[in-house]
């Protein structure tokens, strides 16, 4: 029997969700919003991925303030105008695939905010380029020729935080099913875990102790307000010598364990442009097994896993629970599909798509291909 279509529940203080099987669409920046605003694109990105056969799709990293936005163009949900055209634009794509499970990742980028959109360079923006003025644990630069961040004050500190509610709490309201945390690749939450990006000298700052005492806060905040579905995305290692690494990582996830994670999703990189990523199928899943075997925490895998036999071999292996796959859905949006009938497996689909199933296909479905006028 092939795990990846096996069941598999995600607990929460309100009970949770059990999802049918264990496949993950990953957040997908799309760089496609208004200020903040949902847009028809969305409409139709989010349509077709809730049709993709995972069993859970998750919404791209969220903005919690304007100035956390990665670019101008990254989507928000910090006000009543980003809250309802997020709202509006999802119940519509829901309507078409009512049994996907959603998750939003809700995200601050920090210092990596204010940035063009990767087709124009993906550079820091200066404020007469549509830019605004990036806040940081410490004032210094993602790259050395850009403008320094401001270091966030205990006031700033506060603001975030309740912002990281508030979302959470929209997110509740318009019907989101899980929320992943974001505090990966080089973003404001990662930005304290990591000493690369942090050199406070106060009690956010300095000891392994100091550096998650912010991500902590803010993640138990939310805990506290939300009760539903709630994890949190992890670079495991910053590839750079003295930096974050996996032995933080896992001492960090038996601290989120404690108040109450249901899941980390493990991902690596990004805060550091010195870098040295040892690229290749499943690079990530040694710090997935880890993280799995030492905090005992729900875990989603994620990195270069393009093969369904390769996603089954994962969950066989034990590194992980549930698998998330990103690009191999914007280049196959049906790849969940391909993965049932690769497996044994079966999945959901709108009956308008049935006849379009090739014979060897149609046992993915519990379906036989029908005919038409």
């Amino acid at each position: 029997m092939s795990l990846l279509f096996s069941p598999w529940h995600l607990p929460s203080p309100r009970g949770g969700i059990t999802l049918p099987n264990r496949l993950v669409v990953a957040p997908m920046c799309q760089y496609q919003a208004v200020d903040g605003c949902a847009t028809d694109w969305h409409l139709m990105h989010w349509g077709n991925l809730l049709n993709s056969g995972a069993a859970m799709f998750t919404i791209e990293a969220t903005a919690v303030l304007p100035e956390g936005r990665i670019t101008p163009q990254c989507l928000g949900l910090w006000d009543d105008s980003t809250e309802a055209a997020l709202g509006e634009h999802l119940k519509r794509a829901r309507a078409l695939a009512p049994a996907t499970a959603v998750c939003i990742q809700l995200a601050h980028a920090g210092r990596k905010a204010s940035s063009a959109v990767p087709w124009q360079g993906g550079q820091l923006l200066s404020p007469d380029q549509g830019g605004w003025q990036t806040v940081a644990p410490s004032p210094l630069p993602h790259l050395p020729t850009e403008a320094p961040p401001t270091d966030l004050s205990m006031a700033g500190l506060v603001q975030v935080r309740e912002a990281f509610v508030a979302a959470a709490l929209r997110a509740r309201r318009i019907g989101v099913d899980a929320i992943e945390l974001h505090a990966a690749h080089g973003y404001l939450l990662h930005q304290f875990l990591s000493p690369l990006s942090n050199q406070r000298s106060d009690a956010y700052g300095g000891s392994f102790e100091n550096r998650v005492r912010f991500p902590l806060e803010v993640f138990a905040a939310m805990r506290a307000a939300y009760d539903g579905v709630l994890g949190l995305r992890l670079s495991a290692t910053d590839w750079v010598e003295g930096g974050w690494d996996l032995p933080q990582s896992e001492a960090f996830c038996q601290q989120l364990k404690a108040a109450g994670c249901d899941f980390i999703h493990v991902s690596s990189g990004g805060v550091s442009p010195q870098q040295k990523i040892a690229l290749g199928a499943g690079y990530q899943l040694p710090f997935a097994r880890a993280i799995h075997a030492s905090s005992g925490l729900a875990t989603v895998a994620v990195g270069l896993i393009t093969e369904p036999d390769q996603a089954e071999a994962v969950l066989q292996a034990g590194d992980a629970d549930l698998v998330a796959l990103a690009r191999a859905f914007l280049y196959e949006p049906r790849w969940g599909w391909h993965a049932a009938a690769r497996l044994g497996g079966t999945v959901t689909a709108n009956p308008s798509y049935w006849r379009c199933l090739p014979r060897e296909a149609q046992a993915a479905f519990g379906q036989v291909a029908i005919g038409g006028r």
